[in-house]
């Protein structure tokens, strides 16, 4: 990014769609929480796909390496 001049916006992101329910497990099991995760159905899921774009990135050589189950306590 020190050579990015453009005044178009780049998204940052992994690249990878990834569900709440799915973020939440993940989440609990960082945290250690041990509790009951509880999704209510009734209730609207919101926006069927949350994937950024990521691609003008990728053009610039830039890629995620750390994963989200990746983490340094």
């Amino acid at each position: 990014m020190k050579i990015y001049s453009s005044v178009e916006l780049v998204n940052i992101g992994t690249g990878e769609d990834i569900t709440i329910a799915e973020f939440a497990r993940v989440v609990a099991e960082i945290v250690a929480y041990s509790g009951e995760i509880r999704l209510n159905s009734s209730r609207s899921d919101g926006t069927p796909r949350k994937l950024l774009d990521v691609s003008r990135l990728a053009k610039l050589g830039w890629r995620a390496t750390t994963s989200l189950e990746d983490r340094t306590v």
